[in-house]
């Protein structure tokens, strides 16, 4: 199985549509059996979705991704572990037995276990829409007593 891992200054990359480079690590029998450098210098986001594919990878290891990649490298069969942070050689260990994703290794100030939270608690809309239903609400309510 290969693995992609997003890679800047030896620690996960923070941001996967801008990475630069990846380490692609071929993995038997839980080891990493050999690794290879890709660099993707210039290269557009689908171009670096395209290689990735190319070279065979079935897991990306990142930080950040927006959700059009996102979307575009599940369509192509790539399983994403987002939001990770930290140096390379510990998540790779994590990795390998299996213990990815762990709190320990996520971004800072992400809150959610691998599940996008936009908008808040129930997904209508964060504070300010909530906050707009809360002030409705009061105001509904000092009527009704009326």
């Amino acid at each position: 199985m290969k693995a992609a891992i997003t890679v800047w200054n030896g620690r996960i990359s923070p941001v996967f549509d801008v990475c630069r480079e990846a380490l692609i690590l071929d993995i038997e029998k839980g080891r990493v059996v050999s690794t290879i450098t890709e660099r993707f210098e210039g290269a557009s986001p689908l171009t670096k979705i395209s290689r990735l594919s190319q070279l065979g990878v079935k897991t990306l290891i990142c930080g950040a991704i927006s959700e059009a990649l996102s979307h575009e490298l599940t369509d192509r069969n790539i399983d994403i572990i987002g939001f990770v942070a930290g140096p390379v050689e510990e998540v790779i260990q994590a990795f390998l037995s299996k213990s990815l994703p762990t709190a320990a290794l996520d971004m800072p100030g992400y809150c959610g276990r691998r599940k996008r939270v936009r908008g808040g608690p129930g997904s209508k809309g964060g504070r300010r829409r909530q906050r707009s239903r809360l002030i409705k609400t009061t105001v509904n309510d000092k009527q009704k007593k009326e």
